[in-house]
């Protein structure tokens, strides 16, 4: 297995590590997570080499972090670096970022955790943690031995990202990266400002949801297939993340025990700026097929807004966009209660035009509007 510095502390963790997320369940419940087959995954991982193994508060419906309390308390504690997560969404004041990590501690039978992250941050809840003390409590968590070193997981913009970064003494942070995202969120330029100010980079998404492995369109089949290598489209896009010396370990939330050997596998030969410059162009390649299959021209200039109805048109057209270019639209109809409710219904639209005319693209939007209802089943 593949290891890698832990950012400024002179430990190293292995290249890949076990995401908790997307265990494998009975009968389609989240929280029936089949901990016979889990164990199987995570014991192989560990005994091959995965020594980090990633959950959070809220996985699996509460139920990931007392599944792999279980798994782990069976030898195995020991052996790995444990993260877990602070649910942030559920911080009012100073007191329960200590009734949380208490909860987790004996969800995941332990002392203490190895790697305790802020949760999902964005600007509003970073700034929900700043108001009730969160750098109090991260140093009284790390004195009195309940974490070790303290990180957070992010979506948002580049410039909340760098503020959070800056804000404090961070050993870790953690941030979605693929193929396909390097300006999305912190991206590259995020990836690049924390490693430079000697921070372990955790990747997550890496496979982006599954949408770089599942129904990959033909086009994008041809051009891997050109390359003359013989590697499937996970091993391609675990490569790519790993190709960046910056990057510190990638988290893969492995459902399989087949995909736990082949990630494993792919680890061990994925090193830092081992790509050829025919396979960085045969990612170049594939970024613009993928691009090629967006369905509205949307630049997300948010001239558009605000609408009447309260549809977040840029935001719609976004996740209609996603489902055209990863050959995802069955899944766009399953969500779509969802994403309506997150971002508006477009059966509300009473076509006033006036989005339309601010459009700097001059997209017909009234009739998109008919045209993602008609894609839902709607």
């Amino acid at each position: 297995m593949q290891r890698r510095k832990f950012g400024f502390h002179d430990f190293d963790v292995s290249a890949l590590g076990f995401g908790c997320m997307r265990l494998p369940v009975i009968d389609n419940q989240p929280d029936k997570i089949d901990e016979a087959k889990t164990a199987e995954m995570i014991y192989y991982a560990v005994d091959n080499g995965v020594d980090y193994i990633d959950t959070a508060y809220s996985y699996h419906r509460e139920q990931s972090e007392v599944v792999l309390g279980r798994i782990l308390k069976e030898g195995y504690r020991d052996k790995v670096n444990l993260a877990t997560k602070c649910p942030t969404w559920l911080i009012e004041n100073r007191e329960d970022f200590d009734k949380y990590l208490d909860i987790q501690l004996t969800r995941l039978q332990t002392d203490r955790i190895d790697m305790y992250l802020m949760h999902s941050l964005n600007k509003d809840r970073w700034n929900n943690l700043l108001k009730n003390d969160v750098f109090s409590f991260i140093e009284s968590a790390k004195q009195d031995g309940r974490i070790r070193y303290a990180g957070f997981s992010f979506h948002d913009d580049l410039a909340t990202f760098k503020s959070i970064v800056d804000a404090y003494d961070w050993d870790f942070c953690q941030i979605q990266y693929n193929y396909m995202d390097e300006k999305f969120q912190a991206g590259t330029a995020g990836l690049k400002y924390a490693a430079a100010k000697n921070l372990a980079v955790v990747i997550m998404e890496p496979l982006r949801g599954g949408r770089l492995v599942r129904n990959i369109p033909a086009e994008v089949k041809e051009i891997m297939e050109r390359s003359g290598k013989n590697r499937t489209s996970a091993d391609w896009a675990l490569r790519w993340v790993w190709n960046h010396p910056e990057v510190t370990l990638v988290l893969s939330g492995m459902g399989k025990l087949d995909e736990v050997k082949q990630n494993i596998e792919t680890a061990g030969t994925a090193l830092p700026n081992s790509l050829t410059q025919e396979e960085l162009e045969m990612f170049e390649q594939v970024k613009a097929a993928y691009r090629k299959r967006i369905r509205i021209d949307c630049t997300a200039c948010e001239y558009c807004l605000p609408c009447p109805q309260d549809i977040v048109i840029p935001k719609l057209f976004d996740q209609y966009n996603d489902a055209f270019m990863y050959n995802t639209m069955d899944g766009f109809a399953q969500r779509y209660d969802w994403i309506v409710e997150n971002w508006g219904n477009p059966e509300d639209c009473i076509e006033c035009g006036q989005c339309e005319e601010a459009c700097p693209q001059n997209l017909p939007i009234r009739e998109l509007m008919k045209e993602i209802r008609s894609a839902a089943g709607r």
